[in-house]
C-alpha cells in the first residue's frame, strides 16, 4: 500500500490526472458550446423564417395601401381642380349678369353694333396674302375649303 499511495502522490501521476480532468472539463465545455450553436443556430433559422413570413405576408397588403394613398392624393387633386373650376364658372357667371358685360362680349365676339353706329371689321393683312397663296380659296364656297382642310390633314396624318 505504500508503493500505491506513493504512485497516486507522485508527480507524474498528478500530472497525468490533472491533464485527464482538464482534457474531460474542455471536451464537455466544446460539446456544451457545440449543443448551444445549434440550439442557436436552430433558433436563429426560426427567427428568420418567422420574419420572412411576416415581409411577405405584409407586402401585399403594404403595397395596397401605398396604391389607395396615392388614389386618394389624385382625388383629392381632382376634387381641389374642380373646386377651382367651379369658383372661375361662379365668377364667369355673375360677370354674364352684369349688362356692361354682356353687351361687350356680344359686340366683340357677334360684331353686332348699336343703331347709329357703322360696323368695320380689319383684315390681318398677313391673314389675306395666306388666302390667297391657297389655290383658288377665295373663289371657292366655304364647304369646299373645310374639306379641303380635312384632306390636307388625313394626308398629313398617314
Amino acid at each position: 500500500m505504500a508503493v500505491k499511495d506513493r504512485d497516486r502522490f507522485s508527480t507524474a501521476t498528478r500530472i497525468r490526472l490533472i491533464g485527464e480532468q482538464t482534457a474531460a472539463r474542455v471536451y464537455r465545455s466544446q460539446t456544451r458550446r457545440q449543443a448551444r450553436r445549434s440550439r442557436l443556430t436552430g433558433r436563429a433559422a426560426l427567427l428568420a423564417l418567422v420574419l420572412c413570413s411576416l415581409i411577405v405576408a405584409l407586402a401585399y397588403p403594404m403595397r395596397q395601401y401605398v396604391s389607395q394613398r396615392a388614389e386618394i392624393a389624385e382625388h383629392e387633386r381632382r376634387q381641389e381642380q374642380a373646386r377651382q373650376r367651379v369658383e372661375q364658372l361662379r365668377d364667369l357667371k355673375a360677370r354674364w349678369q352684369d349688362d356692361a358685360y354682356a353687351e361687350q362680349q356680344i359686340r366683340q365676339r357677334l360684331h353686332y353694333v348699336m343703331p347709329g353706329e357703322t360696323g368695320y371689321i380689319v383684315i390681318d393683312p398677313d391673314a389675306a396674302k395666306k388666302t390667297r397663296t391657297d389655290a383658288g380659296a377665295a373663289g371657292r364656297p366655304w364647304y369646299a375649303n373645310v374639306w379641303e382642310g380635312v384632306d390636307k390633314s388625313d394626308a398629313s396624318a398617314q
